[in-house]
This record gives C-alpha cells, sequence and structure tokens, in this order.
C-alpha cells in the first residue's frame, strides 16, 4: 500500500515544501551561475527512469557549458566552476531535481538514475526488479558507498531497496542520507 499509493502522496507533498522553503537559496545559486559561467543555470541530462523509460534529470550547473555526460565515478578530470565546487560540496547541484520528483520522474527515494550509457548497471537492475521503481534523489546505494561501487554491487542494493520498500526503509535512508551529505562529491 505504501508504494503504490502513500510514497508518492509523500513525494509531491514534500517536494512541493521543498521548493517553496528552498526557493531563496535556488535564486541566489542561480544568480552566481549566471555571473560566473554565463551560460544556463539548470544542466539537463538524459537518464534512465521507471521501467526503462527515459526523462531529463535536472541540476545546477555546475560545471563549464558545453561539458559531456560522464558518469560521477568518471568525473574526476573535469572542470568545475568555482561555485560549482560549493554547490557540489554541499549536493545543492541536486535541489532541481525536487521538480522532478514532484512531476512523478523520481522519488525521493529509490534507485539513482543511470545514464543511458550504463548498460550493465539498467541490464542488471532489469533483472532483479529495481527499474520497477521510481528513480531517486538518494537510494539504498547511495548510502552505503554509492560512487566506485561496482555495477553489480549498486543493482544488488537497489534490487534489495525494490524488493521491500516501506515508510520505515524510506526513512532510514533518508535520515543516513544525511551523514552521505558530509562526504565530498567525487568531482569538486
Amino acid at each position: 500500500m505504501y508504494g503504490k499509493f502513500f510514497k508518492r502522496i509523500l513525494d509531491v507533498v514534500l517536494s512541493s515544501i521543498g521548493l517553496v522553503l528552498l526557493s531563496p537559496l535556488m535564486l541566489v545559486v542561480s544568480l552566481f551561475i549566471i555571473l560566473e559561467d554565463r551560460g544556463p543555470v539548470i544542466f539537463r541530462q538524459r537518464r534512465v527512469g521507471k521501467e526503462g523509460t527515459s526523462f531529463q534529470v535536472l541540476k545546477f550547473r555546475s560545471m563549464p557549458v558545453n561539458t559531456g555526460d560522464v558518469e560521477s565515478a568518471k568525473a574526476n578530470g573535469l572542470t568545475v566552476t568555482r561555485t560549482g565546487r560549493i554547490i557540489r560540496r554541499t549536493n545543492i547541484d541536486e535541489i532541481p531535481q525536487l521538480w522532478n520528483v514532484l512531476r512523478g520522474e523520481m522519488s525521493l527515494v529509490g534507485p539513482r538514475p543511470p545514464l543511458p550509457s550504463q548498460e550493465a548497471l539498467c541490464r542488471l537492475r532489469e533483472a532483479n526488479g529495481a527499474l520497477r521503481c521510481a528513480p531517486g534523489l538518494t537510494g539504498l546505494a547511495q548510502v552505503n558507498g554509492y560512487d566506485g561501487m561496482p555495477d553489480t554491487e549498486k543493482a544488488g542494493y537497489d534490487g534489495k531497496y525494490a524488493s521491500s520498500i516501506s515508510f520505515l526503509t524510506d526513512l532510514r535512508i533518508v535520515l543516513k542520507t544525511l551523514g552521505y551529505l558530509k562526504r565530498r562529491p567525487p568531482v569538486y
């Protein structure tokens, strides 16, 4: 019952509240991005969502204009703007994904949406049922050391989550995410 009905209600209510409360911060970040690099504020990246559908994930742009799509585990050599370093370090770059949650493309908790080029991870998730879930802002793999983790291990955590979705599981993941937010991202 939770996974099919109440989870979506929580996603809508909490993402709406988050967008309203965080709107002043989003405005300030947008101004800093524009002043520093004159490019678009939002970075849109094609990702794989529920049932393998494609959607555009939204993030604050933290790299120079025209930087290509690279999965975070392979992004160490890329340039990050000054503003980008701050918003990546604090995970503020992820705030626009609340729009993805509100639109129903994502959930607050679920497997992180992979790039279409991460074919092996997508196949593993399809095999273990994780693609039946909406992708999330945070998930079980993220709170267990996501970056640098082999695809088989990521997919294992994702499959475990997909088979045990509950309010308590989501609450535990959200609380663990607060600790995760203190870590440095792979590119800063």
